[in-house]
């Protein structure tokens, strides 16, 4: 028994002499292991990476192709996407291989290569974000968005235009796409990738705008008191929402239907409220457009989402009926089309300066059903004084005049009357506007002292209409003075022709 047991630790001695690794003491990968068909005999750690860090990087420049919406296409190479060596485990284990195990285990390893080679597979790994930073940056050019069937009123009635399906890449899913393709599949050569790409169906088609044919809700209001400018604004205005078709749950916005305030958008400087005082700004005029629309939403009975009364009251409509906007204190008007139909704006405005907002739909109410809305003053504050500005950069003659500004506290109700008897009353919004003094806006510079003491005398008793007195006064001998100086000039040059008449263009309509 003792003898066998010696001859096999002799055996396993004599396995151990044998089968010990050569390179183990140099710290060098043995004979027969490849990675791909990389030989890494004899090459220290460093050596294998370095060969195999450079395998992969020569595949840097296949061209990648990815192919988005329509035909569009992204086109990039493996290493701007980030391309690497994706299973760095495989150097360790190659290290190690004949030498990491039992001593039985290590022999049959070194034993097997004697017989055929260990080939590790190499992996391609990418950079996630960088396949998403190209996505984003370059697919969103051939999305195309969705068109909804749209109404369009004409004379006869109204034309149905069809919708269009949207389509576009889907960022998320064709990041994973990309990668899984790459690190998965890819052999290194140029290839094309179908990115992800989602359809957006159009809202509405012919059957549905078909129904669209019965007023819900319409009114008018008069801008005939207005100027060129301020009329050009208003008609500028209604143009832009005008037409516009809305589904179930779509939410309009005035503001991003009318806005920019800018020439290029088709608006005037115009007088609007500003912290108490009537100011020129563009698009002066712009909230009698979307006060007209908010009554013509009520009498929908469609969802206001967001309605703003305007500082100071105005008088194309009642206290409480009105909705301002303005892109300074980020007020707007908005409103939800809350119906299970689809519902058609139509503006428009008249010669006579008259704007009427009109609302078609699909009418569910009972014939019997009557609604209207009466506005009720809760308080009235009548200003009590007057306030003048002198402008040292105005001259004596300059006087402009606002009128006061009645303080109000208000509310508007809603009144349901069925077959002629009320059935609901409902309070829909209270409203506050502020009073603001009658003012008045005076030059004070003139090089005569005597004027310029005459005009802050005339200051000094805090009446608007002295103000405007003394100030009319020296308005009236400054322009007779002018008319004789030129007067004067044409007699002293009789072959000087005489220039045309200024004429005031009106703003487009």
């Amino acid at each position: 028994m003792k003898r066998l047991f010696m001859a096999a630790l002799l055996l396993a001695a004599g396995m151990t002499a044998v089968t010990l690794p050569v390179n183990a003491k140099e710290d060098k990968i043995e004979a027969g292991i490849y990675a791909e068909d990389m030989d890494l005999s004899g090459l220290t750690v460093q050596e294998a990476k370095d060969r195999i860090e450079a395998y992969v990087e020569s595949f840097g420049e296949a061209q990648i192709t990815l192919n988005a919406v329509e035909g569009g296409t992204i086109v990039t190479t493996a290493s701007e996407l980030g391309l690497k060596w994706g299973n760095e485990a495989i150097l360790e284990e190659a290290a190690n291989f004949g030498r990491d195990g039992d001593i039985l285990q290590c022999y049959k390893e070194l034993r097997d290569l004697q017989y055929q080679n260990k080939v590790y597979a190499v992996k391609f790994d990418f950079d996630k974000s960088k396949i998403r930073t190209l996505i984003e940056e370059n697919a969103a050019q051939y999305d195309r968005e969705a068109v909804n069937a749209t109404l369009t009123k004409t004379e006869e009635g109204f034309d149905i235009t069809e919708g269009q399906s949207g389509v576009a890449v889907d960022t998320a899913a064709s990041v994973e796409a990309v990668y899984d393709y790459l690190t998965g599949e890819w052999n290194g050569a140029g290839c094309e990738i179908d990115l992800v790409v989602t359809v957006e169906e159009p809202k509405g088609n012919a059957e549905d705008l078909a129904k669209v044919k019965d007023v819900l809700g319409t009114f008018t209001t008069s801008y005939s008191t207005s100027g060129g400018p301020r009329s050009a604004n208003v008609a500028n205005g209604c143009n832009l929402i005008n037409g516009m078709t809305m589904y179930p749950g779509d939410e309009f916005s005035a503001y991003e239907v009318v806005s920019p305030f800018t020439e290029e958008n088709g608006y005037y400087m115009a007088g609007s409220y500003l912290n108490g005082q009537v100011v020129d700004s563009l698009g002066g005029g712009i909230c009698q457009v979307t006060t007209t629309l908010y009554n013509a939403v009520l009498l929908s009975e469609l969802e206001v989402v967001e309605r703003y009364n305007h500082s100071m009251i105005v008088t194309y409509v009642d206290p409480s009926a009105d909705a301002a906007i303005a892109e300074s204190s980020g007020k707007d008007f908005k409103f939800k089309n809350n119906l299970e139909y689809p519902i058609y704006i139509e503006g428009v405005t008249t010669p006579d300066k008259q704007i009427t907002f009109t609302i078609y739909g699909v009418e569910t109410r009972d014939s019997g059903r009557e609604v209207s809305y009466e506005s009720v003053v809760l308080e009235r504050t009548v200003p009590d004084t007057e306030v003048i500005y002198a402008d040292e950069s105005l001259p004596v003659g300059y006087c402009v005049v606002q009128s006061a500004h009645v303080g109000y506290k208000a509310q508007l109700w809603k009144v349901v009357r069925e077959n002629g008897v009320e059935v609901s009353r409902e309070q829909v919004n209270s409203s506050t506007y502020m009073k603001a003094p009658r003012s008045a806006t005076v030059g004070v510079a003139s090089p005569d002292e005597g004027a310029r003491n005459a005009i802050m005398a005339a200051i000094a008793t805090n009446s608007v209409d002295e103000v405007k007195a003394v100030a009319g006064a020296y308005k009236a001998a400054a322009d007779a003075a002018a008319a004789q100086a030129a007067a004067d000039a044409a007699a002293q040059n009789p072959q000087t022709p005489e220039a045309p008449p200024v004429q005031e263009t009106p703003p487009a309509q």
